[in-house]
């Protein structure tokens, strides 16, 4: 996954919990990243519009990096149904999670057709 689209998907993830900026740290913590990486990458990500970054505080998605999180979630999230469900790998998200932007939607379509209905 392009470092760009990890972190959209992550804030993504992260935000669902509450409303409230994702903090640097937390973001950290998810990517297995140095905080002032996270702090570089989220300043890049302002930059171009797609999160809103307030240092101290963390960052939230725009209107685009929500589109575009969106999309990427959902390939994540079947992508890690079906490599937990089918292939039983229990590094199923955070391989999802590396996928997510490199596969075609398509493919997600037809590998979420193979799943078992109880998991879908």
């Amino acid at each position: 996954m392009s470092g760009a689209d990890q972190y959209l998907l992550a804030i993504y993830i992260e935000s669902h919990r509450d409303d409230s900026p994702v903090p640097t740290g937390q973001l950290a913590d998810r990517l297995e990243k140095a905080a002032p990486s996270v702090t570089e990458m989220l300043k890049q990500l302002d930059e171009n519009g797609l999160v809103t970054y307030t240092p101290y505080k963390g960052a939230r998605l725009t209107d685009a990096g929500r589109e575009r999180a969106t999309e990427l979630h959902e390939s994540y999230v079947t992508l890690s149904w079906f490599f937990r469900s089918v292939l039983d790998l229990e590094t199923h998200e955070s391989e999802a999670m590396e996928l997510a932007s490199i596969i075609d939607p398509t493919v997600t379509d037809r590998l979420a057709a193979t799943l078992p209905d109880d998991d879908r």
